[in-house]
């Protein structure tokens, strides 16, 4: 099969596939990052929380789950495989917070409701996409390696997991430790209740816990998936294959290149798993808000919105590209594999972000 429709038609797919399963888990599930802060904050309101203590509770679980069944080597996953810098985590994570603030959704938020018909976040992905690039391979690459060079601060924190270092201290095997980890983020997260005040007029409740149960499980399944689909490729087919999964910050860029060159940048290697995870987000979304009936062309009729939205788009994409991922890449990817940076960046990402919102709140957020 992989010689008959090509490695690339598989990595593709396999970005496309999981990428489907975060859009529906945006528009059914309302799986949102910059939601779930505001709720939480603004609304007196953790259910949403919930949803993501699942994602990334359900995201190791089958991430060690499959590492177990040896179909997926943590090790060789693109956040333990390359060095990182913890110093770009923390402050990565909170430019791409105060920028994901501004601009009202992330990355991957932006795809989700682009999804839905909202042309506002078509300029926000747009710009994102170019920004992640100019820090990425562009004018401020060479700045941006200088300043978090994880050879220059912190190259002995960057060589091993959270779950390589507790093999080290315990003598227990990385797998049980991973199990034993995810275990634990999913029973918190499902056992985790707090006083929740009366919840605003616009922030829609789930019925239940089966909602963030349900959709917080379709998102690990969706980065888990990524994971073993590049490692099947990887050990199956010729080419080099990076062993990634979702993430939406240079793969926006990717596919913007893709859209102009039909090379993402890789003459001759086809889209690649980010051009069919941001795709695949787009589908996803669509045939969510289709299903829910909430399909509708939206655009920005305020300018001081428009530049608020595209302020925030070029500090995700300069944080995002500092951190070496987004809300989705650090904050559950990276999770999965239990790479030192991810609860870094998750943290730097949300105090960001609770002060963007504070300043949007308040109304003491900057003019632009």
């Amino acid at each position: 099969m992989l010689e008959l429709l090509g490695e690339a038609f598989f990595v593709t797919a396999i970005g496309f596939g999981g990428g489907f399963m975060l859009g529906l888990a945006a528009r059914l599930g309302r799986f949102c990052t910059l939601g779930a802060i505001e709720d939480l904050l603004y609304g007196g309101n953790g259910q949403r929380l919930r949803m993501w203590g699942v994602a990334i509770g359900m995201a190791v679980l089958l991430s060690f789950g499959a590492a177990g069944m040896g179909w997926f080597s943590p090790d060789q996953s693109f956040y333990l495989s390359q060095p990182g810098s913890m110093l770009g985590a923390v402050i990565g994570g909170l430019v791409f917070g105060y920028g994901m603030a501004l601009a009202g959704n992330c990355g991957f938020g932006a795809l989700a409701r682009l999804g839905g018909g909202d042309l506002r976040s078509f300029v926000i992905v747009l710009v994102m996409g170019l920004s992640s690039y100019v820090a990425l391979s562009g004018p401020l690459a060479r700045l941006r390696v200088s300043l978090f060079s994880s050879a220059s601060f912190d190259d002995a924190t960057t060589l091993s997991s959270m779950a390589q270092s507790a093999a080290q201290l315990t003598g227990i095997g990385t797998v049980p430790i991973g199990l034993a980890t995810g275990l634990l983020i999913l029973t918190i997260s499902l056992l985790w209740r707090r006083h929740e005040r009366p919840v605003s007029a616009h922030i829609q409740r789930p019925a239940s816990m089966r909602e963030p149960l349900l959709w917080g499980s379709v998102v690990g399944l969706a980065i888990a998936s990524g994971w073993v689909g590049m490692q099947w490729v990887s050990e199956h087919g010729f080419g080099a294959h990076n062993i990634v999964s979702h993430t939406f910050s240079a793969p926006i860029g990717e596919t913007m290149l893709y859209a102009m060159t039909s090379s993402g940048g890789m003459p001759g290697a086809g889209p690649g798993f980010g051009v069919g995870s941001v795709f695949g987000v787009l589908a996803g979304a669509f045939a969510g808000s289709i299903l829910k009936g909430h399909f509708r062309w939206e655009a920005c009729d305020d300018p001081r919105e428009l530049r608020r939205q595209i302020t925030g788009a070029v500090l995700m994409g300069l944080g995002a590209v500092s951190a070496a991922g987004c809300s989705i890449g650090q904050g559950v990817s990276a999770f999965s594999v239990l790479a030192w940076t991810a609860p870094l960046t998750l943290a730097a990402i949300w105090v960001g972000a609770a002060i963007g919102l504070r300043q949007l709140i308040t109304g003491f957020a900057p003019a632009a």
